[in-house]
């Protein structure tokens, strides 16, 4: 069937079985999912708000009425411990005989749950892109011990500045380029505190995003030992702050960063020391991820996730005037969409009801870092080793049928292989993210799995087919439910889903990592 002959159908749009069991799309019952997710009474679906606490009971009583079991033992629902952390902003920056003020030259937070943080004259040390990342032969950490110091990382990765091939993945950004990644790793080392310094072409956003995204309040999930392990300050500082820092060493950052690029970096103590105190107000609170089990008819102890996250950005003052963040594409558009494959495999019977257990998730947080994926991976329901894959929606393209569907990464997974397959049954062309230095696939839900070693696959469609969404819509209040959206490209890629969900619930293949990682080594740990 040509992308064509579905738009403007209206209704029940029925495609032709690429599976088992055609599916269906029910567009009214999907229409009033997104309407509701997305409407004013939700409040942009903030966690730990009023619209968690509805959009919670919306998903436990749907899953209820589809006829799902608990995901969670006996609950549909389970806690995520979280704190939520609000730096004072009043803070300075002070680097030997400069002073830099917040928002303008640098951001800093902490996931730390204690009241202060400080630097008190910390020695600064620049360590490259601060990877350590054997597969590569590369570490740029090696020879320099930074214990309870100040780094100054890059962002990124060498692939992207090089746009070599040879060099990490060249252009695509691996999770070594990630922001994420660099303070998990300067933690491992021992560091103090990190300054990643921004440049808008290798962050793939302006200042103005980091200072938005740093300057407010921030969640984290809570341990038993405060987030103590965690790196105590993470920071970004502008461009011209790091040029004017390491020009104060009597170094040349410009020319610095030119050699970082190279395997073999050595990491370079400046004669500088750091000082800042960040003073925090802590909430103590729980939100929540909601699942609803469809169990296995013969491998019952064999699971696959299907999954959207729920949560958006909430309320919050705009020009002057409160401004809910409706959060319709993203992601109440995902959320509908593993409510119409519930609904969908639900009703199977016979032959046709799949082998293997569906869980039917949605999860909390995914804006303030993926932390309720984080927390289901690391209390799952089930040992992660009964996991076969982790299929993930985060924004589904509601306007018409396209020609292709993306792919986030390439020769990650076998999971690519089931893609492939289901597109061609469609008559469609698989095309790789247009955006790879953007980091995507490591930017959801799926990828707090796939550090449990849990393979899967991301479907995102934020903008394909709407130019103006990117510009003016995402995580802006603009993203509202539409009534003239077509359809037909949600119609068609739940379609999609439903055919590898059908083929993986109905096999006894263990779709494995194809690249050395330590995504495939954690897998390996648990004898897959």
């Amino acid at each position: 069937m040509k992308p064509s002959h579905l738009v403007g159908l209206l209704g029940i749009l029925c495609l032709p079985a690429v599976n088992a069991a055609t599916f269906h799309f029910d567009a009214p019952t999907y229409r009033q999912d997104v309407k509701t997710l997305a409407s004013d009474k939700f409040e942009g679906r903030g966690p730990l708000s009023e619209g968690e606490k509805l959009t919670i009971s919306y998903l436990e009583k749907s899953f209820r009425e589809i006829g799902l079991k608990p995901g969670f033992g006996d609950s549909y629902v389970q806690d995520v411990p979280m704190a939520k952390i609000t730096a004072d902003q009043q803070m300075q920056l002070r680097v030997g005989g400069l002073t830099f003020t917040n928002g303008r030259d640098f951001t800093a937070r902490t996931e730390q749950v204690v009241p202060q943080v400080q630097l008190a004259n910390s020695d600064v040390v620049f360590v490259g892109y601060g990877i350590n990342a054997p597969e590569y032969g590369w570490n740029d950490y090696a020879g320099v011990d930074v214990k309870g110091k100040t780094v100054i990382v890059l962002v990124n990765d060498p692939g992207f500045a090089t746009q070599d091939p040879q060099v990490f993945k060249g252009n695509a950004m691996t999770y070594y380029g990630r922001w994420t990644y660099k303070y998990e790793e300067a933690a491992r080392q021992g560091a103090k505190a990190v300054f990643i310094v921004h440049e808008t072409a290798p962050a793939a956003y302006g200042w103005n995003v980091v200072e938005s995204s740093n300057t407010n309040s921030k969640y984290t999930l809570v341990d038993d030992h405060k987030n103590l392990s965690h790196v105590g300050v993470m920071g970004w500082i502008q461009h011209n702050v790091a040029q004017q820092i390491f020009k104060a060493a009597g170094l040349d950052y410009d020319q610095l960063k030119l050699t970082a690029v190279k395997k073999g970096f050595k990491a370079v103590t400046l004669p500088l020391q750091a000082n800042l105190t960040i003073n925090n107000h802590i909430e103590l609170a729980t939100s929540h991820n909601v699942a609803g089990l469809l169990p296995g008819t013969t491998q019952p102890d064999e699971w696959l996730v299907m999954h959207a996250h729920w949560d958006h950005l909430g309320k919050a003052i705009v020009d002057g005037k409160e401004a809910i963040y409706h959060g319709a594409v993203d992601n109440a558009s995902g959320v509908a969409g593993v409510l119409a494959l519930a609904r969908h495999f639900k009703g199977l019977q016979g032959k046709a009801a799949p082998k293997r257990s569906i869980l039917f998730a949605s999860f909390t947080a995914e804006e303030n870092g993926l932390l309720g994926a984080q927390y289901f991976a690391e209390h799952p329901p089930v040992p992660t080793k009964k996991l076969v894959a982790f299929l993930n929606i985060d924004g589904m393209n509601v306007g018409k049928p396209t020609h292709y569907v993306l792919r986030y990464g390439e020769g990650v997974s076998e999971l690519e292989g089931y893609l492939a397959d289901a597109a061609k049954a469609q008559g469609r062309e698989v095309k790789a993210d247009p955006r790879p230095q953007n980091g995507l696939m490591f930017r959801s839900d799926h990828f707090a799995l796939a550090k449990e070693g849990v393979p899967g696959l991301l479907f995102l469609s934020l903008g394909d087919t709407d130019p103006d969404y990117i510009a003016h819509k995402y995580h802006q209040p603009a993203d509202r439910y539409d009534p003239n959206w077509n359809l037909g490209g949600v119609a068609q890629d739940l379609d999609l889903m439903s055919d590898i969900l059908d083929k993986l619930a109905n096999s006894d293949d263990w779709p494995k990592w194809l690249e050395a990682s330590d995504f495939k080594k954690r897998r390996a740990q648990d004898g897959l």
